[in-house]
């Protein structure tokens, strides 16, 4: 065991533990040898899995567990407790499964088994070539999972990114707040792509689709066939028009968090211009390194429309406390030299500025296409297109949500991921809906912020705990009805916040 790994802690399993410890629904973490254990009962059966989620090893022992899923806390990823198989994403590998044997009223761990995923039933014939547009978070998840479901026809990724699937949350987070080396940035190594027979296409421009052709249209003038397509083009970030506003830094891609980096190594002072989740992520972020960092925003609280005002007056505070210097209902008029002019009057001296307002779903292609839009590109709840055999997943597609009854489109993470591995079934002839609750998580210095559902206007947050005191859960009602719910520091009731809202999608 490396020195700088904790030793193992809990009973020795292999010694084994009285049954009388672990009742029906009960955990227990152990170990046997190095391997941290969590041994899980239901009846009259027990379970043994890796007690740190494959995401960001976070603890399971503190999750919930569903079914045969366990979930974890953290991020919300669940996995199969029999197979250790991941069953929702964030987490994309599985957690390592043990024999487990009981005698004399004692629960024994004997001995490391293979994690074997659940077979995929066959729903048809499969298509013999799938085209991906788009190398983020949907895209990624659904190379993947057609991988794991044994499809064994051509996927080709394209992708004008020049780097390969990254972790994106961590481009604003730990990366950017020189936390985290580059190495834990990309999803996969190289190689995997090889490994598992996908051709990732970088640097490649698809410029239209041909519907009655099957074939994508890409810059050099070649046309690639398909048999089904996933547009999964994401978002761009929006860049607002003053003079100078080329000077500012934008955050989407792992060049652009380098060059963020790069710029910080030698500034003293920056200013974040937009106060949402990227806008203050970036600005925690650069306080980290050590820069003064001034936020511009037009809004009177920052992140008010989404969480409420008094969750928006704790963020403000935090930041506040950190040194975050706040310039709220104002603008940037212009950037000049080393100047940044207020629309209110005010100078700021900056060496650096980062622009945070917003994305823009980038839907050029799908409706070049003829696909129908609204908002982002219309989907089924199999998130199937108007054209039948092309499906969209991420930040452009707008789908069907069954909790509010309405159509919606949703800038998360996990939930492009989701889509991503709920498309990749659908274009092998599944039928299965999406309606995974959405969830996302903002980091801010110590404090995560977790977040289930989806409430664009509620007409109460019932508070409970103490938000100043960072131990809190909000729910965002509307007719009585839960929307969504905040959370610090309350995971469990965040996840059985989010079960709550999944009776209602169901």
């Amino acid at each position: 065991m490396a020195s700088d790994q904790p030793a193992p802690s809990g009973s020795d399993l292999a010694q084994g533990v009285a049954l009388a410890d672990l009742p029906d629904g009960g955990k227990l973490v152990g170990h046997l040898g190095e391997d941290q254990i969590l041994l899980l009962r239901r009846g009259a059966e027990i379970f043994a899995v890796s007690a740190s989620c494959t995401h960001y090893s976070g603890p399971l022992a503190e999750g919930l567990v569903v079914g045969n899923m366990i979930r974890c806390p953290w991020h919300h990823a669940g996995f199969d407790i029999r197979s250790g198989e991941a069953l929702r994403a964030p987490a994309l590998s599985p957690l390592g499964c043990w024999t487990v044997e009981q005698r004399d009223g004692r629960v024994f761990v004997t001995g490391k088994r293979a994690s074997m995923p659940a077979p995929v039933e066959s729903a048809g014939k499969a298509p013999d070539r799938i085209v991906i547009l788009g190398g983020g978070a949907a895209g990624f998840a659904a190379a993947e999972r057609l991988r794991r479901a044994r499809y064994k026809g051509s996927i080709v990724m394209l992708s004008d990114d020049s780097a390969a699937p990254v972790d994106r949350p961590n481009l604003s987070k730990d990366y950017l707040a020189g936390n985290a080396p580059e190495e834990w940035v990309p999803l996969r190594p190289d190689d995997w792509y090889k490994e598992n027979d996908i051709e990732l296409r970088l640097g490649v421009k698809a410029t239209g689709i041909d519907k009655c052709g099957r074939a994508v249209e890409l810059a050099d003038g070649t046309k690639l066939p398909y048999d089904r397509l996933l547009l999964a083009t994401g978002a761009e970030p929006v860049r607002v028009s003053f003079p100078g506003a080329e000077r500012a830094l934008l955050l989407r891609s792992l060049a652009d968090s380098r060059a963020i980096i790069a710029a910080a190594a030698n500034a003293r002072r920056a200013a974040v211009l937009g106060a949402s989740f990227i806008g203050l992520e970036v600005a925690a972020s650069l306080r980290n390194r050590k820069i003064e960092v001034h936020v511009v925003a037009p809004e009177k609280r920052p992140m008010e429309r989404v969480l409420g005002p008094a969750m928006g007056d704790f963020i403000r505070a935090l930041h506040e406390e950190k040194g975050v210097i706040f310039h709220l209902e104002d603008k940037t008029a212009a950037i000049e030299g080393g100047k940044l002019r207020l629309e209110s009057g005010g100078t700021l001296e900056v060496d650096l500025v980062v622009m945070g307002v917003g994305v823009r779903p980038r839907t050029q292609l799908a409706e070049q296409a003829g696909l129908k839009l609204d908002k982002g590109v219309s989907v089924d709840a199999y998130l199937e297109t108007s054209e039948p055999g092309i499906f969209a997943a991420g930040d452009i597609a707008r789908w069907p949500d069954p909790a509010s009854g309405s159509a919606i489109r949703v800038e998360h993470w996990v939930v492009a991921e989701r889509q991503g591995q709920t498309a990749a079934l659908n274009m092998l002839g599944h039928r299965e809906r999406f309606t995974s609750v959405p969830f996302f998580w903002s980091q801010h210095y110590d404090v995560q912020i977790n977040y289930v559902g989806h409430a664009e206007s509620w007409e109460k947050i019932v508070v409970e705990g103490d938000i100043s005191g960072k131990d809190c859960l909000l729910r965002y009602k509307r007719k009585g009805r839960m929307l969504a719910a905040a959370s610090i520091c309350r995971d469990l009731e965040s996840l059985k916040a989010e079960v709550e809202l999944e009776r209602v999608s169901a």
